[in-house]
């Protein structure tokens, strides 16, 4: 792939709409949209000023495509920093499709993934997280993940990693000096200045990495697995949430015989709810492969929501005070004791259809449970909202609010955990009272891990890995 040609694609969705963006980027960008570019009031349009629309038609020789407007950037004042046209026309496919392949014939090539975002970080407009933020923007579905991919997008995650980057590489440098005048036993590095950087370096580091729990959920939504017994009204409370008829129904036991997922927004953070299949034993083959992968979502899922019966309760609460154990409250203590970590909501569904004085007795019994318990009828609605106020306890999203810089990407959080690694062994050799060139060679590694995450140090495989996920037209 050559970057020093003009390239074109489709900036909106495929398909019909009301409008359509065409992009072209590239030196001829300006040259060969004049050639297809007949304005309204004659001006040559490679002749005008950047950062300006212009009505007109474009033309096939005499055949007229379409009435465009046509927005010019000139370089370096582009998002790509080349000269870059947008053609903005009528949404038609057929309009579409002619006006590409005018491009094409008149010297363009076909952009690939993500190959305007590339050119703008070669170019030097944007540094590689700030691109890979770009992708995030454009997938956001949240108001916490748009939030994230803002931030980082504008450079904060980018800047301390630069900043942090600068004063380490000046200290290199000072140690790279000593090596120079080894036989004058010159010091130019203050080794307790040293220190108290590499001690710096390192609470940054620590802080960067614990976030990347936080960031991860809040793109990718928090998973959370609605289980129980068979019929106790799982997929009811799924459709709930969601307010559609995602589930099925029925009153017969082990009708969800595989997972269920789709996701929401609650309070701008997104939410993965997974419905799973009634725990029980059973006889039945594949409802027993569905109860295995139910165990599998709880051990995936950050929160978990044990849902049960409120009327049968009622009846195995009257058993246990005859001397028998109650079947639900085994069933809770198993949870919580074979999963210590995970977030458990404990929710009794079906309680419209308790009497007042049967749900105060069960809000006493539930009282004695250490956790969050929700007391909800799935089926009307009643305690919806509480529960979602009980699943936003569960993220900390003070950082969030505090507009800190939280990870998200998993090459990043990657490149952090090998920075830090070698810091350590900086500090490490620090405190072994190690000669100036050892610690050097660790210094140039936490270096290249850091340089990675901004693109400082990259090469053709990554960039093309990265890239490769962007849409066709970013």
């Amino acid at each position: 792939m050559t970057h020093t040609d003009t390239i074109v694609a489709m900036a909106t969705p495929s398909g019909a709409g009301a409008i359509a963006v065409i992009r072209l980027s590239g030196p001829e960008a300006i040259t060969i949209a004049s050639s297809l570019f007949k304005s309204n009031s004659g001006k040559d349009l490679s002749r005008q000023k950047s950062h300006t629309v212009h009505l007109g038609h474009i033309k096939d020789g005499e055949k007229i495509i379409d009435e465009v407007l046509a927005t010019i950037f000139k370089n370096p004042y582009s998002y790509t920093g080349e000269n870059v046209v947008e053609i903005s026309c009528h949404g038609s496919h057929y309009i579409q499709q002619e006006i590409m392949q005018l491009c094409l014939r008149k010297g363009c090539r076909m952009a690939q993934a993500g190959e305007f975002t590339l050119r703008a970080f070669l170019n030097g407009k944007m540094d590689l997280s700030q691109a890979e933020a770009v992708a995030d923007l454009i997938a956001s579905d949240s108001a916490a993940s748009h939030q994230l991919a803002m931030q980082q997008m504008r450079g904060g995650f980018s800047s301390e990693i630069q900043k942090l980057r600068e004063e380490l590489l000046n200290f290199a440098s000072l140690i790279e000096l000593e090596l120079d005048f080894a036989e004058e036993d010159v010091e130019f590095a203050n080794r307790e200045e040293f220190q108290k950087l590499i001690s710096k370096i390192t609470h940054v580091l620590k802080r960067l990495i614990d976030s990347f729990a936080l960031g991860n959920v809040l793109k990718n939504g928090i998973p959370v697995a609605i289980v129980g017994e068979p019929n106790v009204g799982k997929s009811t409370l799924l459709n709930a949430l969601l307010n559609e008829e995602r589930a099925i129904v029925s009153d017969i036991a082990g009708t969800t015989r595989d997972t269920i997922e789709d996701e929401i927004s609650i309070g701008g953070i997104g939410f993965r709810f997974i419905d799973t299949a009634g725990i029980r034993d059973t006889e039945d083959v594949i409802e027993g492969l569905g109860i295995r992968k139910t165990f599998e979502k709880i051990e995936q899922a950050q929160v978990v929501i044990y849902l049960f019966d409120a009327e049968k309760f009622q009846v195995s609460a009257l058993r246990q005070a005859q001397g028998d154990n109650n079947e639900f409250m085994v069933e809770i203590e198993t949870i919580k004791n074979k999963y210590p970590l995970k977030n458990l909501i404990i929710v009794a569904n079906k309680v419209d259809n308790l009497s007042e004085e049967k749900i105060k007795i069960l809000e006493v019994t539930l009282s004695s449970v250490e956790g969050s318990h929700v007391l909800l009828s799935a089926k009307s609605g009643k305690g919806l909202k509480e529960l979602e106020t009980r699943l936003l306890d569960f993220v900390n999203t003070g950082a969030l609010r505090n507009n800190d810089t939280i990870v998200t990407n998993s090459r990043h959080y990657d490149a952090l955990l090998k920075a830090l690694e070698e810091i350590i062994r900086v500090q490490e050799g620090i405190n072994d009272n190690l000669s100036g060139d050892l610690l050097a060679i660790d210094i140039r590694q936490a270096l290249y891990h850091l340089g990675e995450i901004t693109g400082q140090v990259s090469n053709d495989e990554l960039l093309g890995n990265i890239f490769a996920n962007f849409c066709i037209g970013k």
